[in-house]
């Protein structure tokens, strides 16, 4: 039995939504007093200078749409960002000073592009992007003078397929790619660029795997490159000398799971890692001079791994180790650890009072493969069964690990079950779990949810009559798609964000998304015509049953607005209950009010559904 619906301002899940979090931190690594934030101080995404030793934050972007991310230059002078149009994610890279004032558009005779992020040489003295347009993938690299003065920027390398990078050395000599070149999907390599000359220098493949540049090493003239590697089955890292062409794995035949790189020491002879299993995470020092590897002993929850490239859980000075830390209860904040035993020391950023909500439970099943599935389960107050919520998240090459989530604490204030699930394709759970979608997307994540469906009734949690789906972006997809093709299983879906033709959303991504699209898909809908169809909700349309409600932005260069229209108007025109929101900015939303505004529009959407 659900609670009565609270959506007054009082409404405690109205009040998480609101409290002040730090979505996001970084220190200047040669001027650590200073540093980074992104903060909702004021109700949206927005980056603020950040004053370590005082913990003062002064912000430095108020854009309407907000700003989510961010680098701050080594030094702590400059905070660069991609200065887009309403959030459409396609713009400038621009730079402001650390004391603030007006953005500095660090191309100016280029035209308009995307980009995953931008990272900088530790001197300070490189910048370094790929960009994306419509002639394709762009590595680029700027000179940054003493006196502060931007070059223009410098191409290293140019390709039709997807890249990311480049990763610098630490006096940018050296700028490293992470490339699709070779590949039909995802299987990226490495390829090493004298950044002066332009001149390829060595390159490392991995038949049938994916190498990932994390950084090189932080001594000047080292040319060592902390990178993984998934040819052992799991993300494994080693180090790589694209000089001598010399390369060594790390010894962590110890450790089961994924192992991601977080930070290497100031001195070079430490390095930070994350070990992910069934998406609880571990940290560990490994000790490059002697092998040896110290599990920590921190507090549970999640510490992040980084966006753009950038780390956001790094040695700091007094050996500490500084995180962005977080779980289930408790928002994002700033926290310290001592960097030889983990505990913690220290609360660096407090995160703002929230309502306490429920711990979640980590759990799984077997899906219809025999394959394990990891899943995050709230449950409500009461016995069972209840109405139940079942979210998937986006990506889908991401993982929903101990976050502070509002929504699930939404759903369970008025007497819902929630489960997360971590379906095929998510991150963390080894090289073939996450590809085995690769050219076939929405098969086996569905099976995946029909899985958890079977286990949440048989568990006795959920009531079979009374189970919704929900997700945003690639979660959003999968809502929609489950809809089509197992139609009689739901009650109603709520999708954010959602991609419900693939083919048509082609014509409309960036050029950044239509990399990712034939990287992930194997092709372009012209090659895989059949795959694309058979991948998307609209082809399964006049098979939904279920209300459906899709929130969606106009300027949304992800997931783009046309093909929601479409699908709104045929099922619309079959006679089949669809509500759409649509709002203005793009893929990130428009911040906390509107985040709300969201979540109550679901929660009515769920009460009237079900009947209450």
């Amino acid at each position: 039995m659900l609670k009565s619906l609270r959506v007054d301002d009082n409404a405690p899940w109205k009040q998480r939504y609101r409290a002040p979090i730090i979505a996001g931190s970084q220190l200047a690594r040669a001027k650590p007093t200073r540093g980074l934030v992104t903060h909702t101080e004021s109700g949206q995404y927005q980056l603020y200078a950040w004053d370590v030793t005082s913990g003062g934050l002064r912000p430095l972007t108020r854009r309407p749409e907000g700003t989510v991310f961010g680098v701050i230059s080594p030094d702590g002078r400059f905070i660069y960002y991609l200065e887009d149009n309403k959030g459409n994610e396609i713009g400038h890279f621009v730079r402001v000073p650390f004391e603030g004032g007006e953005p500095q558009n660090i191309t100016p005779k280029m035209p308009p592009y995307s980009a995953f992020g931008m990272s900088t040489s530790r001197a300070g003295n490189m910048l370094s992007s790929t960009i994306s347009n419509n002639e394709g993938f762009h590595a680029i690299v700027w000179q940054v003078g003493k006196d502060d003065s931007i070059g223009m920027p410098k191409e290293l390398y140019h390709s039709r397929k997807m890249m990311f990078g480049p990763t610098l050395s630490q006096s940018g000599e050296i700028g490293v790619i992470m490339s699709t070149e070779r590949t039909t999907f995802q299987h990226n390599g490495l390829i090493a660029f004298d950044t002066a000359t332009g001149k390829r220098i060595g390159e490392l493949w991995d038949k049938g795997a994916s190498l990932m540049a994390s950084t090189f090493s932080p001594l000047p003239g080292d040319f060592r490159l902390l990178a993984t590697s998934t040819r052992t089955g799991n993300n494994r890292p080693f180090l790589w000398n694209p000089v001598s062409g010399e390369r060594n794995d790390l010894n962590l035949a110890k450790l089961t799971g994924d192992i991601s790189p977080m930070d290497w020491s100031p001195d070079g002879k430490r390095i930070l890692l994350s070990n992910s299993k069934l998406a609880v995470q571990r940290l560990y020092i490994y000790d490059l001079t002697t092998g040896g590897l110290t599990q920590l002993d921190h507090p549970g929850g999640f510490y992040g791994i980084g966006t753009g490239f950038i780390p956001t859980t790094v040695f700091a000075p007094n050996n500490e180790i500084i995180a962005g830390w977080q779980d289930s209860t408790h928002p994002p904040q700033v926290i310290a650890l001592d960097s030889r035993t983990g505990r913690k020391t220290r609360t660096v950023l407090s995160a703002g009072d929230v309502t306490p909500g429920k711990p979640w439970k980590h759990i799984t099943f077997t899906s219809i493969d025999g394959e394990t599935i990891q899943g995050w389960l709230g449950l409500p107050d009461g016995k069972g069964p209840f109405p139940t919520i079942l979210h998937t998240h986006g990506g889908p090459e991401t993982a929903t690990v101990e976050y502070f989530m509002p929504n699930s604490q939404a759903w369970l204030d008025h007497g819902f079950a929630w489960l997360a699930i971590n379906y095929r394709g998510s991150t963390g759970f080894g090289r073939a779990f996450r590809e085995k979608i690769w050219g076939d997307l929405g098969h086996w994540e569905i099976e995946d949810m029909v899985a958890a469906r079977d286990w949440l009734v048989n568990e006795g949690i959920a009531d079979p009559r009374q189970i919704m789906l929900t997700g945003w972006s690639y979660g959003g997809y999968l809502t929609l798609l489950a809809l089509g093709k197992r139609p009689d299983l739901w009650a109603g879906g709520m999708a954010g964000t959602a991609t419900v033709d693939w083919a048509m959303e082609y014509e409309d991504l960036s050029a950044a998304m239509k990399g990712y699209s034939v990287a992930i898909m194997g092709g372009t809908p012209q090659e895989k015509p059949e795959q694309y169809a058979k991948s998307s909700p609209m082809t399964y349309i006049e098979n939904v049953k279920a209300p459906v409600l899709i929130i969606q932005g106009r300027n949304d260069t992800r997931t783009p607005a046309r093909p929601v229209e479409a699908y709104e108007t045929r099922l619309k025109a079959l006679g089949k209950p669809i509500e759409v929101h649509w709002y203005d900015e793009g893929h990130m939303g428009g911040g906390v009010e509107q985040d709300i505004q969201h979540m109550e529009l679901m929660l009515r959407f769920a009460y009237r559904v079900l009947g209450y």
